[in-house]
């Protein structure tokens, strides 16, 4: 009997199907966890030198169930401290758990103070801690007059720096003009940081009919396709001119595709994300009056979230994230159903993963997909080396998924501070059964910490 096989564990879970890594096929695993880390695993016909493992506890999934790595959502608002009303620490990470995210990065706006300076920093983990059900990571934000505040924010571990080019919705986070992000991209590059992008361009919504009523259609076309274009233009010559690593957020335009496959092709330091709504529904499909769709960019016809779903097939985008922005019911404006008064922002962190993997398994996709787009590669994008997948070393952050399961979005099942959602009635497939954090199940009482970019 080897070594291995004599080894005792705080925990060891056994699954027929384990997916450990992004891209990976599910095949047999036993995972040995000490200490919150994966300690051992052997995959394949490798698992039975695991028979004589022994761990204080051991959980072994059932036939229906794949083990794979918790999720890690990269964009997350979650409003606290300034805005709680909207969401807050202990729900948004309460539904992250449920939906199988063990990970979440929260933006940098909608809290006031909005994180532009390292004192703004510590008031947020101040008003987070001790509520947090996953492990948190903080954004930077890059807007007017903070220059000089990158660097330090970077020194203190945020994953990088998120900018407007288009007004933000809020006033304390305003959008920078074109000499601004020059400057600001010119201090990302030099710290060699990561600069994260609203790319939406003013001028073209400006010139763009007004949106008053409840028609989708005129909500639609006041942020036109050419909108997103034109600003991802703005960004690629950025880039091209500084170096700066950059990440494209929310991308809704299928049209903007071919341009992202050039700059790939170009070899330029550059990231997509796509989001849950923007594979999953279509402006074909959200009637009038139904603000609870509403968001920005929005959700485009039917053609886009096609070729949204080809992008991500082929690596132009490379993960798929929240965007979870919710607020108060009323300020969506529901009695109106007025799209040009609504906020403008999407409630499904929960619902999130199988959302997705309904629109995957659809299309053909496998579960190794999944991983790779909502966990391994957000984890490599965010410089989260101990995340992303089952490996030896990392954190023993695991989710048991039951891919077959179907099941239809009731608004009482979830644990957002408010349960208005575009999922409610929706039947999706997968199922989240269990969520350990560093091994242990996440329960009653939040054990989530704070992260730091360790890449």
């Amino acid at each position: 009997m080897s070594e291995q096989t004599q080894e005792h564990f705080d925990l060891v879970v056994r699954a027929e199907r384990a997916v450990v890594t992004g891209g990976a096929e599910p095949e047999p695993a036993a995972v040995g966890i000490r200490d919150g880390r994966v300690a051992a695993l052997l995959t394949g016909s490798a698992v039975a030198e695991a028979d004589e493992w022994t761990g204080r506890e051991e959980v072994r999934l059932g036939p229906d169930e794949v083990l794979v790595p918790g999720f890690v959502d990269n964009h997350v608002h979650v409003n606290e401290p300034g805005r709680t009303e909207w969401e807050g620490f202990a729900t948004a990470t309460r539904a992250a758990a449920l939906g199988g995210v063990t990970t979440i990065i929260d933006m940098p706006l909608n809290s006031i103070p909005p994180t532009v300076d390292v004192d703004a920093l510590r008031v947020k983990q101040e008003a987070a801690d001790g509520q947090c059900f996953v492990d948190v990571g903080f954004w930077g934000g890059a807007v007017p007059g903070h220059v000089g505040d990158l660097a330090a924010l970077h020194e203190a571990g945020v994953f990088g720096f998120k900018c407007f080019l288009i007004d933000s919705g809020v006033p304390e986070f305003p959008p920078l003009e074109p000499e601004e992000f020059a400057e600001q991209l010119a201090e990302v590059a030099r710290l060699g940081a990561l600069m994260i992008v609203h790319a939406e361009d003013p001028g073209d919504i400006a010139a763009a009919p007004d949106c008053h009523g409840g028609r989708y259609a005129d909500f639609l076309a006041s942020r036109p396709r050419r909108s997103e274009e034109r600003a991802i233009g703005q960004l690629l010559d950025g880039v091209r001119a500084t170096g700066a690593r950059a990440h494209l957020l929310h991308l809704a335009d299928g049209d903007a595709v071919p341009a992202l496959q050039e700059a790939r092709a170009e070899g330029l330091p550059l990231t997509v994300e796509t989001c849950p709504h923007y594979l999953t529904f279509t402006a074909e499909q959200i009637a009038d009056g139904h603000t609870e769709f509403k968001c920005c960019p929005p959700i485009r016809e039917a053609d886009s979230r096609d070729a949204l779903w080809a992008a991500l097939a082929d690596g132009t985008i490379d993960i798929v994230a929240s965007d979870h922005s919710p607020s108060e019911p009323s300020l969506k404006q529901l009695e109106s159903g007025d799209f040009g008064t609504a906020w403008g922002g999407i409630s499904g962190l929960q619902v999130a993963v199988p959302a997705v993997w309904t629109g995957a398994a659809g299309r053909g996709h496998t579960l190794g997909d999944l991983v790779r787009w909502m966990s391994t590669r957000p984890a490599e994008l965010a410089g989260l080396g101990s995340k992303g997948e089952i490996a030896v070393g990392k954190d023993a952050d695991l989710v048991a998924f039951a891919p077959d399961e179907t099941w239809v979005v009731e608004p009482e099942q979830l644990r957002h501070k408010h349960r208005l959602t575009p999922y409610a009635g929706l039947e999706l497939r997968g199922a989240v059964r269990s969520t350990w954090l560093r091994g242990v199940p996440v329960g009653e009482r939040p054990a989530g910490r704070f992260l730091r970019r360790t890449t």
